[in-house]
């Protein structure tokens, strides 16, 4: 027997087989990375439901109110009582109050508006992805001249004609968001008003109405849904863009943009003025990216496939 016939015997053969069964055995390791990422999407979850437990619950916490003083203006952050755990701003009132009242604008308006241009968005785009030429060329353009003009020109534009409160503000950017869901409802109703089963259901007599609403509407739903998280995270920013620039929600109501507007005089003796509602900012825009992912992968199942 040569040397080559050796190498290729029974016993390298058993050795290879044994190997393999060995790495077939074996569980399959999950990368750091996935966990490292369920980790940040969960965390998210948790931020997200905090931040709205203590939202829908602050007339119930032992709190003074958001108007009221509390203590000496400017104090830093204390463990004296829970009114000052996160200190005071200029006049004196709870930091900790007015951030859980600011949140209650936040989200309120970035729900709101998110909700609004997500309805109107996802049946504007159904019905000019489904019927195509020429309505969704008529569409097509008042989208694209809706993203042409500068959002944050039109907001101040509303600011100017009535007095901002949080319906109105909710209805400028609720406005401001529907060309996003016309462009994601249309691409997805054309994707799937040509599937097999839709052309099926047409074949077999279905008219426009259950074509739309029970063929391709719930396929259309989820990925629209999976974004609407992303979509309320750049009404967030918005809304404390707004604030900043003095045209959002008036005074005494706080929000974080107006509350960050307010001690940016008081940046260099207390910074916990800013840092504060800044980070509350910072934390729920990073929280509800991470949720809109994750439920892009769980819902859209174009990434599923």
């Amino acid at each position: 027997m040569t040397h080559t016939q050796a190498a290729s015997g029974p016993g390298l053969k058993g050795s290879a087989t044994e190997r393999v069964g060995t790495v077939a055995d074996t569980d399959p390791e999950v990368p750091a990375g996935t966990r490292q990422r369920r980790f940040l999407v969960w965390l998210s979850y948790g931020w997200l439901v905090a931040a709205v437990g203590l939202a829908v619950t602050a007339p119930l916490l032992p709190l003074p109110s958001y108007a009221t003083p509390a203590a000496v203006p400017r104090l830093g952050p204390s463990f004296e009582s829970f009114a000052l755990l996160l200190g005071t701003d200029d006049l004196g009132r709870s930091e900790l109050s007015r951030v859980i009242s600011g949140a209650q604008v936040s989200l309120v308006v970035s729900a709101g508006a998110g909700a609004f241009g997500f309805v109107v968005g996802s049946f504007v785009g159904l019905v000019a992805g489904y019927f195509r030429r020429p309505l969704d060329t008529g569409i097509a353009l008042l989208t694209d001249v809706m993203l042409a003009f500068p959002p944050l020109i039109f907001l101040l534009a509303i600011a100017s004609v009535v007095t901002p409160d949080i319906k109105t503000v909710a209805l400028g950017l609720g406005i401001v968001g529907i060309p996003t869901f016309i462009r994601l409802a249309r691409a997805n109703t054309l994707s799937w008003s040509t599937r097999e089963f839709v052309r099926a259901a047409r074949n077999m007599g279905a008219g426009h109405r259950r074509l739309l609403f029970k063929e391709i509407l719930p396929n259309v739903i989820p990925p629209l849904a999976a974004y609407l998280p992303i979509v309320m995270a750049s009404m967030i920013v918005a809304e404390g863009s707004l604030s900043f620039l003095g045209l959002g929600i008036p005074s005494p109501r706080p929000s974080w943009g107006g509350m960050i507007s307010a001690g940016q005089s008081a940046l260099s003796d207390s910074p916990h003025i800013v840092f504060v509602p800044s980070l509350c900012i910072f934390f729920t825009v990073f929280a509800l990216n991470q949720v809109g992912d994750h439920l892009r992968g769980r819902l859209d199942r174009t990434v599923r496939d």
